[in-house]
């Protein structure tokens, strides 16, 4: 039964913020889930109260997300039929999915507790599409190979993207004999055609994923929304290419990691690129800080032969449910905004018109 305590504004607002973008993605299933959580959550269950009593920013930590993934894993588990019904889209009723998620809460609070740990890692291969329309603005500006250095990289997945192939607006980039092609829908100008090459690729992660372990990949098959089949085919396409040709991903800090990766020396006719996606939000303003004054030192010393790039794939600063996709360059004249794009990928827009400051960091 419930008690008469729910879950505090800043729960409930996050809640709310992410039934929205899940309605605006396109994601009906996912929003009912999230609608179920909001009227199920109260206190008379060790979950709820762990989700009511959530003591920090709900919203940076990806919450409602930690929670979904925590269900849909439930669900794939075949240890719950009735919420597998709500996650296929059997079950649509408001009040019967708030009915079924309270009882996955009661009945089954140690399988979701896990997911609670730690922010949703959904290492999105879609949105390599992005991150590739700003490394062709790279080599175009710079015309070398690049040193790919990636932060919040989860299982590494979207560093392989040297391996994949992409049609961006009818611009075809990567191997052609790629196992897995990126074509997201596009709006406004196509890129102009240039080879990207890579000289190395490295990632870190605070909690890094091995793709390749079947306990990993069913939860990084969880934290992809229901509603988004290929998504899940994406998935399976980049962890047969992943055991195949395996990508290491450092444990680590990411700011002791970029600073670090920083110092070293870059060689002669190599650009050195910082790419992330989706990350920013969970480091924290301490972090993003010194990860902003590593780069902009750095920038400071870059020259022609060895230049410096950011490409950046974060969220709109108004909280809408979509990204922008940023490039800064060294030497270079600041800041350029390449396009908006869906939060996984599935659309590029490049009439994008603003050039405001990014206000990620």
């Amino acid at each position: 039964m419930k008690t008469d305590r729910g879950a505090d504004d800043k729960v409930a607002e996050a809640l709310e913020l992410q039934h929205i973008y899940c309605t605006r993605m396109g994601a009906p299933i996912t929003a009912r889930v999230v609608q179920g959580i909001a009227d199920a959550l109260d206190d008379s269950t060790d979950v709820g109260r762990r989700i009511c009593d959530w003591p920090d920013d709900p919203t940076a930590d990806g919450l409602p997300l930690r929670i979904v993934g925590g269900l849909h894993a439930l669900a794939q588990s075949g240890d719950a039929p009735e919420l597998a019904a709500v996650f296929a889209g059997e079950t649509s009723d408001a009040s019967a999915v708030a009915e079924v998620v309270g009882r996955a809460f009661a009945a089954h609070g140690p399988a979701i507790q896990p997911y609670l740990d730690r922010p949703p890692q959904t290492n999105e291969m879609g949105r390599s599409g992005p991150l590739m329309l700003g490394l062709m603005q790279v080599v175009r500006r710079f015309g070398q190979p690049i040193e790919l250095l990636e932060i919040g990289s989860s299982a590494g997945l979207n560093l392989l993207i040297d391996r994949l192939h992409y049609d961006l607006g009818g611009v075809e980039t990567g191997p052609k004999d790629a196992p897995l092609t990126i074509r997201p829908e596009w709006q406004g100008i196509p890129p102009e055609p240039v080879e990207v090459r890579f000289a190395s690729v490295r990632g870190v992660d605070v909690a890094p994923v091995d793709a390749t372990d079947p306990a990993s990949a069913a939860r990084l098959r969880a934290y992809i929304w229901a509603d988004n089949v290929e998504r899940a085919a994406r998935l399976n396409a980049g962890i047969a290419l992943m055991r195949d040709h395996p990508v290491v991903v450092e444990q680590g800090d990411a700011a002791d990691w970029v600073e670090a990766r920083l110092a070293e020396p870059q060689a002669a006719g190599v650009t050195r690129v910082l790419m992330h996606s989706v990350v920013l939000q969970y480091l924290g303003k301490e972090r993003r800080r010194r990860i902003e004054s590593a780069m902009y030192a750095a920038g400071a010393k870059a020259t022609a032969q060895r230049p410096l790039a950011w490409v950046v794939m974060e969220p709109h600063r108004s909280r809408k449910p979509r990204m922008e996709v940023w490039v800064q360059t060294w030497p270079g004249d600041g800041p350029k905004k390449l396009a908006h794009c869906q939060a996984h990928g599935a659309w590029i827009d490049t009439t994008c018109g603003d050039q405001e400051a990014p206000a990620f960091l």
